[in-house]
């Protein structure tokens, strides 16, 4: 398995079920790891969504990757909350994947998360990357699931609050929504802040099921 050194890091792979879910997980890490290793190219791919949605989710990786030495972002179609039931398509596309991407790190979905989306490509990355250094973020929602993460990325203010920025302005088909909002992203990286005792106050929280050192 691969070793974690974020300033060596050359190829990043960022995979969510939905339009906002990288941004929301680990937005601000993929801040600071752009910030501090410039040299990085970022594969961003994103499996459902419609017109509407895709046209928030290129907006908002442009900004996130804006710093990058190479991005690349894909925009899928599948249905929101169908995701399982294309398994076979959603599978084969992972197959693809690991034939064109070698990455040093992977962010993905928490393997106990709720949503049946979120789960299925957590799956699917766990079962197509097995010798890949692979982080899963967490996502706050109705469900109730968070859990208890055992690694923490520690952002400066800065970098927080430019996440919550890019959140709120390129996703405007979510603001109805009650969990989509600013307290509720600056709240959680607060508990992960002072769960890690962060020097700069907040944090991401992941889970990482094995890391070699």
């Amino acid at each position: 398995m691969r070793t974690l050194a974020l300033d060596q890091l050359k190829t990043v792979l960022c995979l969510g079920a939905h339009s906002d879910d990288i941004e929301i997980g680990c937005g601000g890490t993929i801040l600071r790891l752009v910030a501090e290793n410039p040299g990085v190219t970022v594969h961003w791919v994103v499996f459902s969504s419609d017109d509407a949605r895709a046209a928030e989710a290129t907006a908002s990786a442009q900004r996130f990757l804006s710093g990058a030495a190479d991005a690349n972002v894909e925009i899928h179609r599948f249905r929101d909350g169908f995701l399982p039931y294309d398994g076979a398509k959603v599978k084969a596309y992972f197959e693809e994947l690991k034939r064109r991407i070698d990455p040093d790190l992977i962010f993905t979905h928490h393997g106990d998360d709720l949503h049946q989306d979120h789960r299925l490509v957590n799956e699917l990355t766990w079962n197509t990357f097995r010798n890949h250094l692979i982080l899963h973020y967490e996502i706050p929602k109705y469900d109730g699931d968070l859990g208890r993460p055992n690694l923490y990325v520690h952002l400066e203010p800065a970098r927080v609050e430019e996440k919550v920025r890019i959140l709120m302005e390129c996703f405007p088909s979510q603001s109805d929504k009650a969990w989509f909002s600013e307290d509720l992203f600056l709240g959680l990286m607060r508990m992960r802040g002072m769960e890690s005792n962060a020097p700069t106050g907040h944090a991401e929280g992941f889970f990482a099921r094995k890391v070699c050192l």
